[in-house]
């Protein structure tokens, strides 16, 4: 595979706008809950092909990929079987650290989303020394039948999981990235670039850093009408309380998401995520969802309390500890396993 090959990474929306071109995919609860225990894993996709491509996809190992023994990333690229998929990161708040959260998704031309053991590479230049093999498993979108809203990643829409894993970033800049993933048996990768910003540009609320106390929309202060403050069909039920008024009392997991005019057709399929979890969670922990646009409508603007947390994309969500800290936060995309993680960080 050639480097020559490479351009500026799609984003998921132009991602996923092509795939939906290509197979006329859609965009895409219960209080109380367990006391002890993880929550219970979705099934998955009826699909028995699907289902075993993406039980591979979720079991991966750095040895199915190429060390790069003090190779460049051209080089790296130059030992694969082929080329042909496309990468678009759902992530676009990057920043220099050790441990940099990167979600994506991988789609052909002619057969949509590729669901297959992935890893990144990446370097500071092509001909610079790649680092890697960054193991990327696969994480569901798809929940179980009754959390799915009109919204949700389904059984037939293919874009049925995310792609995630965490690389170091030294310093500002623009760095080409290469996914590979394991596809009959061959190795092929899809080429492209991220975009890593300054930590002063970053003024969203961080791990460690006390979350604004700012009002959320809830059924009182919506006077019933549920259709006014959630887009999701139908209404979830994390429209009860206040983040002002439940801040440092109990832990939270905020949520901020429009499943209707989501940009990147992922706001549907973690709103049902967050469904689905509060059933194990919600004895323990505050689920609220907050819809992005005023009055649903993207030309009036974003809501007060994204104005607040300083979000400029979405979906977003916050874990917050009892004592009103962030413990974890996550952009873009993030599928079962990665938001049941985040939950424990502010347990």
């Amino acid at each position: 595979m050639s480097m020559r090959r490479l351009r500026r990474t799609t984003t998921l929306p132009a991602l996923a706008a092509a795939a939906a071109a290509l197979l006329l995919a859609g965009c895409g609860g219960s209080d109380g809950g367990s006391s002890t225990g993880d929550a219970p894993a979705p099934r998955g996709p009826s699909s028995a092909k699907l289902r075993t491509e993406l039980d591979r996809a979720t079991k991966v190992t750095a040895t199915s990929f190429p060390a790069t023994g003090g190779r460049t990333l051209r080089q790296v690229a130059d030992s694969l079987d082929g080329t042909g998929p496309q990468v678009a990161f759902a992530t676009q708040t990057i920043v220099p650290g050790p441990k940099q959260r990167l979600a994506f998704g991988i789609v052909d031309a002619k057969t949509g989303f590729v669901y297959a053991p992935t890893a990144l590479y990446i370097a500071t230049a092509e001909n610079a020394k790649a680092s890697g093999p960054y193991t990327a498993p696969a994480d569901l979108l798809i929940t179980d039948p009754p959390f799915r809203s009109q919204n949700a990643a389904t059984e037939s829409d293919p874009f049925a999981a995310i792609y995630e894993t965490t690389a170091p970033f030294a310093k500002p800049g623009q760095y080409p990235v290469l996914a590979v993933s394991v596809i009959n048996g061959k190795r092929v990768g899809a080429a492209g670039l991220i975009t890593v910003s300054s930590a002063q540009s970053d003024d969203v609320p961080d791990v460690g850093e006390a979350a604004p106390k700012v009002a959320t929309d809830t059924v009182a202060s919506a006077g019933g009408d549920l259709k006014k403050i959630d887009t999701r069909v139908p209404p979830s039920d994390m429209h009860e309380v206040s983040l002002k008024d439940e801040l440092g009392k109990k832990p939270i997991a905020l949520l901020f998401a429009t499943p209707q005019l989501c940009a990147s057709r992922v706001c549907g399929p973690v709103v049902d995520i967050a469904a689905q979890l509060k059933k194990t969670y919600g004895s323990r922990m505050e689920f609220i969802h907050q819809e992005v646009y005023v009055d649903n409508v993207v030309s009036k603007g974003l809501r007060p309390p994204l104005q607040s947390f300083k979000l400029r994309t979405e979906p977003w969500l916050f874990i917050i500890d009892k004592d009103g800290k962030v413990t974890s936060r996550m952009e873009g995309s993030f599928g079962f396993r990665a938001f049941e993680e985040a939950i424990k960080t502010g347990l």
